[in-house]
């Protein structure tokens, strides 16, 4: 089909009041006065699809639920090629099953299928006695990638299993440029969660009067929003004035901030507002144009419409400059670390195993048998030096390659070493829970002492640039700590200081290697991905990793403007605009935050 024009009709307003054709002019409409759309009718000549009803039950992801699911097939639908894809929460809204007919018919929108599914329902053990348990909330308003994970391992493929009415089979397309995803209220951020979570699978947003509130954590997301390097989703957003303002918030203003959110990171964002209350009215009154707006110039895929706004985004990415896998197939890669010339080595825990990069960009072992060695740094004289967590050991490994024990005892996980010579390593509790976590300071002569206990799980450890304070991460907890550095190299004003984002469906924020670059800005691995802090504690920024999982990174590259992650079975980089400090280099004192 060709490519559709979006066309405004008479129930969209691109200023943001919903206007209704009257006699002698436009008038503005009163509250809930939104008449359907022409093309939410039926109309003469226009081919029918079939709307099909199932029942799925038995989730694995939602145990025990079961939930009604329909699917609309439109008479254009060839199984030869896969359809393009819109999923509704709530069941059926919007008529859309004859807008669908309409606008397919037009050359509007592509020909799609589109799967409406409840809530699911966990059924009372003793009908009449007991409740059955509702799980619309805890599917819909919770953030994480548990619903969208359902759509995509559970739904979808249940649809793929079936049949239209004369036959034919449901085939979708993969593409994330082929498929929407939308509702209303508790279905409209359960729709936003899916295509925020996976981008790769959803990249067109429907959100009528959408819950971004504090129900199960979505008044976080315009915060989120403004700080994570922007996805590529367009988004189409509907509120009412006189919409709910309850215990958990105020949905109108909620709304409007998810609104401002989206275009200050410079996302392909519309939004119609209106007086309406918490209904489907106005919803029903502007989907169609919606789906126009949402669908215009497929197939091709989804760009941004601006820049973002977010001056640390700003400065540090570089256009077109993205992640690029470096090599797979390892089992857990930790330990990332560059020497003076840039050049990058990390660790492969659970085989023993080290690789350099090679000059080719390409991981070639460098050592075998590591004793499970886990975080990896470079001293000021080029020796490298690990945790050999296998053998408690810290072992510096010299130019040359001949290694020696340093100190014993220590099951580090990482470590660092200042200008001086001094080696900072963590210690965290071991398989028995009375174990306290620890901070070690390892002098260059292989002296140890305990310099920090208390810690729930320490993990990353990193010096500022001036060499003057210790970060070091709890893994168990939101926060990176700082320590100021005595003259001896003990600590001293432990505080908790860098205030880390967590993902909804932990209670930690998996804080992991720390790294900081020239700036004095402070990049933490967690389970969100890279959040980068300034230096007075606040995260500024977020880059998520390809993969979605990362356990350490590193500046490495001719000009120590490369970040290298390693993430799980597999390692990337990115250049990016700035330069790694380093403890082996000479102390730099960054210029002060901004307060």
């Amino acid at each position: 089909m060709s490519r559709p024009a979006f066309t405004p009709g008479r129930a969209f307003l691109a200023l943001g009041l919903l206007l209704i054709p009257a006699s002698g002019g436009l008038r503005a409409a009163a509250a809930d006065d939104y008449p359907p759309h022409p093309d939410s009718v039926v109309q003469a000549g226009v081919p029918k699809g079939e709307t099909l009803r199932f029942t799925i039950e038995g989730s694995r992801l939602f145990p025990g639920t079961s939930r009604e699911v329909f699917v609309y097939v439109p008479r254009q639908y060839d199984p030869a090629q896969p359809a393009c894809l819109y999923v509704n929460q709530d069941r059926v809204q919007w008529n859309a099953p004859v807008v669908f007919d309409n606008l397919i018919a037009r050359g509007d929108i592509p020909v799609l299928i589109g799967v409406f599914v409840a809530p699911g329902v966990l059924k009372s053990a003793a009908p009449g006695d007991t409740l059955d348990r509702f799980n619309r909330s805890f599917e819909y308003d919770g953030l994480g990638d548990a619903y969208a994970r359902f759509v995509l391992e559970e739904l979808l493929p249940f649809v793929e299993t079936r049949t239209a009415g004369d036959g034919r089979p449901l085939r979708l397309s993969r593409r994330a440029a082929d498929r929407a995803i939308g509702g209303s209220s508790s279905g409209a951020i359960a729709a936003w969660t899916a295509a925020w979570e996976r981008p790769d699978a959803f990249t067109r947003v429907f959100s009528a009067i959408g819950t971004f509130v504090g129900l199960r954590g979505g008044d976080r997301y315009p915060t989120l929003i403004r700080k994570f390097e922007p996805k590529p989703l367009r988004v189409f957003l509907q509120g009412g004035s006189n919409d709910n303002n309850i215990y958990g918030g105020d949905w109108w203003m909620a709304n409007q901030t998810m609104q401002r959110a989206l275009e200050f990171s410079g996302y392909d964002t519309r939004h119609v507002w209106g007086e309406g209350g918490h209904n489907g009215k106005h919803g029903t009154a502007v989907f169609p144009d919606a789906m126009r707006w949402l669908w215009r110039g497929w197939p091709d895929a989804v760009r941004p419409a601006a820049a973002t706004k977010n001056a640390v985004l700003a400065a540090l990415l570089i256009p077109g400059e993205n992640w690029t896998l470096v090599g797979e197939g390892y089992q857990l890669t930790e330990g990332p670390a560059a020497d003076a010339n840039g050049v990058v080595t990390f660790t492969d825990i659970r085989a023993s195993r080290a690789y350099r990069i090679g000059p080719d960009g390409r991981p070639v072992v460098s050592r075998e048998n590591t004793q499970r060695t886990n975080g990896q740094a470079y001293g000021p004289d080029g020796t490298l030096y690990a945790a050999a967590a296998g053998a408690q050991q810290v072992v510096a490994i010299a130019p040359g390659g001949a290694q020696r024990v340093l100190a014993e005892g220590i099951a580090g996980n990482d470590l660092v070493v200042a200008r001086n010579g001094n080696i900072y390593v963590t210690h965290p509790p071991g398989g028995n829970s009375n174990e306290p976590s620890r901070v070690w300071l390892v002098r260059p002569d292989g002296r140890k002492e305990v310099v920090d206990s208390g810690l729930r799980f320490a993990n990353g450890v990193a010096l500022s640039p001036d060499q003057s304070l210790l970060y070091v991460a709890d893994y168990r907890s939101h926060w990176v700590y700082s320590y100021q550095i005595r003259t001896d190299g003990t600590l001293a004003q432990k505080q908790r200081y860098f205030h880390l984002h967590e993902p909804d469906e932990e209670d930690m924020s998996f804080a992991d290697g720390l790294k900081v670059d020239r700036d004095g800005r402070l990049y933490v691995a967690t389970r969100l991905g890279i959040q980068i802090c300034d230096q007075a504690g606040r995260v500024n920024a977020i880059l998520p990793l390809p993969n979605g999982r990362i356990t350490n990174l590193c500046f490495g590259g001719p000009a120590f403007d490369t970040i290298y992650a390693t993430c799980g079975d597999q390692v990337y980089r990115r250049k990016v605009n700035t330069r790694g400090a380093f403890a082996w280099e000479a102390p730099h004192k960054p210029a002060p935050p901004r307060l």
